[in-house]
């Protein structure tokens, strides 16, 4: 039936479609059209037109054509060169028609349009050495956040058997880096960190966040003891420091004994999550000045030891969180906040405080700020041994195996195999070992 209808007399053979806009040529042109329509600054174009119907309305010879300048002015904010001086000359062509259909004289109207001219060739300009300083800074921002990278690398979400998060947030967001600086490390000494806070700003601050995290990377691999890593660190920064530079800073690290070590140097106080949810300042012992000023002072460090269980959650942070303040110049009260946000997954918890602090302060905080999470997860629990002697073998009593049908003298030779099954299970239950069952039972005769 199709094929008879295919084949009638009003049938007209249908020509295959033709792409009209197929080949490399139509696709380039395509191409070439919507980067045209992506780049095309909509709003000078706007208010051209906008301008020129003013005109075409009103009909008030040169009064708005001056305006015309609006439209390259406007695109050199928003565009390249080129949009700019597309809309310049669209500006300039279609003032030159109002001109001509007002009857403005080619003096005047070359008088008037001069504006226009000048401004485009100003906005191009403008725009050009606009689109370089961009890339510079492009430039830049991608060598900072190179050495960002570099200073502070990425902290994975399980180091050792601990859960961990970190949150940064430089003052100056274009640079994305600052003084506070961060590390945590797995070692043959059990996993170590180090959150701290360089005295100052800008790159003076940067070289020397650097350089305590370079020492504090190869001590913590050499040093058996904690105590032995900040030494050396302070070591350092009084060699390349100057005499009122210093960086305060909190060590710790958690031993193959399962204990946890902090050694506090001039800084903020960690927070120590219990299981429980509490939230307890480790406050240290003896005080300790800062990084760099031991000479000045003349004490030592001490070490710290705390328990820290499973289920634990230890809390290190730089003064630019505690030091936020709202619009009524309170204080950003973090305990209460890791209170309210603390939760099984470090990660979870510090994006919920961190969104807390920004709303805090207003959206921008004023200070570098880090915050470092700690967790211990608790250990799954050990099988239980309540089918420790699922293993033990029955023994059939005596008198069901003699009364089992057609038993005669098969049943003697089951009775004496379960009466050696019987010794041997005694055996196993007093820890003298024996053979197994199985290889009597194998021997008895069918």
């Amino acid at each position: 039936m199709s094929q008879a209808r295919d084949h009638g007399g009003d049938h007209r053979p249908m020509r295959p479609f033709r792409n009209r806009v197929a080949g490399p040529g139509a696709s380039t042109r395509r191409r070439t059209a919507a980067q045209l329509a992506a780049g095309t600054p909509v709003l000078p174009v706007l208010i051209v037109s906008v301008i020129v119907l003013v005109d075409l309305v009103g009909g008030a010879g040169t009064i708005w054509l001056p305006l015309l300048a609006a439209g390259p002015a406007l695109a050199a904010t928003t565009s390249g060169p080129r949009e700019v001086l597309g809309v310049g000359l669209l500006a300039v062509l279609l003032g030159a028609m109002l001109g001509i259909q007002d009857g403005v004289t080619g003096r005047e109207l070359a008088a008037v349009l001069s504006a226009p001219v000048a401004v485009t060739l100003a906005s191009g300009l403008a725009s050009a050495l606009g689109g370089r300083r961009e890339r510079v800074l492009a430039a830049v921002r991608s060598v900072a956040e190179a050495a960002q990278h570099a200073l502070l690398k990425p902290v994975p979400a399980t180091v050792g058997p601990f859960q961990v998060a970190v949150r940064y947030s430089a003052a100056a967001a274009e640079a994305r880096i600052g003084g506070d600086l961060y590390a945590l490390v797995p070692t043959p000494y059990g996993v170590r960190l180090i959150v701290g806070d360089v005295r100052g700003k800008g790159l003076p601050a940067v070289g020397t966040a650097a350089l305590v995290l370079g020492v504090f990377r190869e001590a913590a691999y050499d040093e058996p003891d904690l105590l032995a890593v900040v030494g050396r660190i302070e070591r350092s920064l009084s060699r390349n420091l100057g005499s009122d530079d210093f960086v305060t800073a909190v060590v710790a690290g958690y031993s193959q004994s399962g204990h946890l070590e902090v050694v506090n140097c001039g800084h903020a106080p960690p927070l120590l999550v219990r299981e429980s949810g509490s939230v307890v300042a480790v406050e240290p012992t003896h005080p300790t000045p800062p990084l760099g000023l031991r000479a000045l002072s003349g004490e030592a460090p001490s070490l710290q030891v705390l328990p820290f269980a499973d289920g634990d959650q230890l809390l290190l942070y730089t003064d630019g969180v505690t030091e936020a303040r709202n619009h009524g110049r309170e204080f950003y009260p973090l305990a209460e906040g890791l209170a309210r946000h603390v939760s099984d997954e470090p990660g979870r918890t510090l994006t919920a405080l961190h969104d807390e602090l920004l709303a805090y302060v207003g959206g921008r905080l004023h200070d570098d700020a880090a915050l470092l999470l700690l967790r211990k997860p608790a250990l799954p629990e050990p099988a239980s041994d309540a089918g420790r002697d699922s293993g033990s073998r029955s023994v059939p009593s005596r008198s069901a195996v003699e009364g089992a049908p057609g038993a005669g003298s098969r049943a003697a030779d089951v009775v004496q195999a379960a009466d050696v099954v019987k010794k041997e299970n005694s055996l196993d239950d007093r820890g003298d070992g024996g053979c197994r069952s199985g290889a009597f039972v194998a021997g008895a005769r069918p």
